[in-house]
């Protein structure tokens, strides 16, 4: 299948809130390295038609979720101002109707004052990055069932559908940052229930590690811009993601981070 063939059926999906075949079921040659030139044509035509990416998403960060949807990888996309919602309260509402089979992800988002360049350590990471905050990004999937191969998640906007950013918090106010980020808790309540619990380990050791992740692969991606001064950056899923429908209330609790919970009034 071409380059060009894949990114509209995909967009078409994506307008018209459908689901299609998985690409891997149906070009068994169809790689990582096609997604991605997926994934820049679509980048190209969302720009063309009035979006701007604002920052990238980083998924499958959580080993943990690994063998649920069949990968053994990471994997990345580029975010909107079309799909990123910013809150200054840690309480708001979730509009899901245009998303298809959606799923929630607590994770942490970073946002750079200055390009960043590929690290191995925290704190020279950390040197470039002006605020955190905890968000929740809506992933979604165009395949039916959720049954899909790394290749087809990649190409498909990367899951992304929406991102909501909680509460910004300043870095140069927040002491032993890095150590936090590795050790903080988080749990995700649904109407007082504890549906999910999870930790900054979780995302390949810590957010930080998996932004380096991000930064370092950029690196042999000539398609892509590297991560520029002013974009955001979420690291992926604190815990195993669960599907969501309206009319539900999700909560979240961090512990051992100096980041709010969320409110989420689904509709």
């Amino acid at each position: 299948m071409r380059t060009d063939a894949i990114a509209t059926e995909l967009l078409d999906a994506l307008d018209r809130r459908r689901t299609v075949d998985a690409i891997t079921g149906r070009d068994p040659d169809f790689d990582s390295d096609a997604a991605y030139l997926v994934s820049a044509e679509i980048v190209r035509r969302r720009r063309a038609r009035g979006e701007q990416p604002i920052g990238r998403k980083i998924g499958f960060t959580n080993r943990g979720i690994w063998a649920e949807y069949g990968v053994s990888a990471p994997m990345w996309a580029h975010v909107y101002d079309s799909t990123v919602t910013f809150m200054d309260e840690p309480v708001g509402r979730l509009r899901i109707g245009h998303l298809v089979q959606p799923r929630l992800e607590p994770e942490i988002v970073l946002h750079f004052a200055e390009t960043p360049l590929p690290t191995a350590d925290d704190e020279k990471l950390l040197a470039h990055v002006d605020w955190i905050a905890h968000g929740c990004e809506i992933v979604q999937c165009h395949f039916p069932g959720w049954k899909l191969k790394l290749p087809d998640s990649i190409a498909a906007f990367g899951l992304h559908g929406a991102l909501v950013v909680g509460p910004r918090q300043h870095v140069a106010g927040l002491d032993d940052l890095s150590n936090k980020l590795r050790a903080f808790t988080i749990a995700l309540t649904d109407d007082d229930n504890i549906r999910a619990q999870g930790a900054g380990k979780n995302v390949l050791g810590s957010p930080l590690s998996a932004a380096m992740y991000l930064l370092h692969v950029l690196k042999d991606q000539r398609q892509f811009e590297p991560v520029q001064a002013g974009e955001i950056v979420t690291t992926g899923t604190l815990l195993p993601p669960p599907p969501i429908v309206s009319g539900e209330r999700w909560r979240t609790e961090l512990s051992g981070i100096e980041l709010p919970g969320l409110c989420l009034h689904v509709e």
